[in-house]
């Protein structure tokens, strides 16, 4: 049987970016001490003004907007197309990363994770949506201010903005169901 805890915003630690440059509240990571070390980790930061991004040597990324107008990335020299709330865009941790705001201050979402370590799925979902999944780990999002979520074989969970649930030890197929707007993280460890 899977584990369930689920994690409320108010109690997201908030830790110092890796090249000082601001603050990331952190929501959840596999383990690990410090800024590195771990096989994955989610979180949001909060970006005032343009500038370069920290670097992770042996991850990949996947970066979304959740609040503000958007940004440009520059990813070792080429620029994204514009990320706007709830798109998704990928890059190795390891490149020379800097953004653009595309207007004022924005906040984003972030995994990070170690691809010799974990595969990742993440999906940004705005409908009533069922999924199916047999992802060892399983993370959902709220991106709105109450969701109504539903785990077969799990009590409902009513979450708030920026609420999430963590499903972990899933060793076989389970169904979900969420209301509104979440972002759904599928990490599935490769040893298995």
């Amino acid at each position: 049987m899977s584990q369930m805890q689920v994690l409320r915003a108010r109690d997201y630690p908030r830790m110092p970016w890796k090249n000082g440059g601001g603050s990331t509240e952190e929501i959840t990571r596999d383990g690990g001490a410090g800024l590195e070390g771990f096989g994955w980790r989610l979180s949001i930061a909060d970006i005032a003004e343009s500038g370069g991004f920290s670097s992770f040597s042996g991850y990949q990324r996947i970066i979304s907007v959740l609040q503000g107008d958007g940004m440009v990335l520059q990813v070792d020299g080429q620029p994204s197309r514009d990320l706007l709330p709830f798109d998704a865009f990928a890059f190795s941790g390891e490149s020379q990363a800097n953004c653009r705001l595309l207007g004022g201050a924005i906040r984003d979402f972030n995994l990070i994770y170690a691809p010799q370590r974990y595969r990742a799925r993440l999906q940004w979902f705005a409908e009533p949506t069922r999924l199916f999944s047999a992802a060892s780990t399983l993370l959902l999002f709220c991106a709105q201010d109450t969701l109504n979520l539903r785990i077969a074989g799990h009590p409902q969970q009513v979450m708030g903005l920026y609420d999430c649930v963590q499903l972990s030890g899933n060793a076989q197929l389970f169904e979900l169901e969420v209301d509104g707007r979440c972002c759904v993280v599928e990490l599935s460890d490769v040893s298995r």
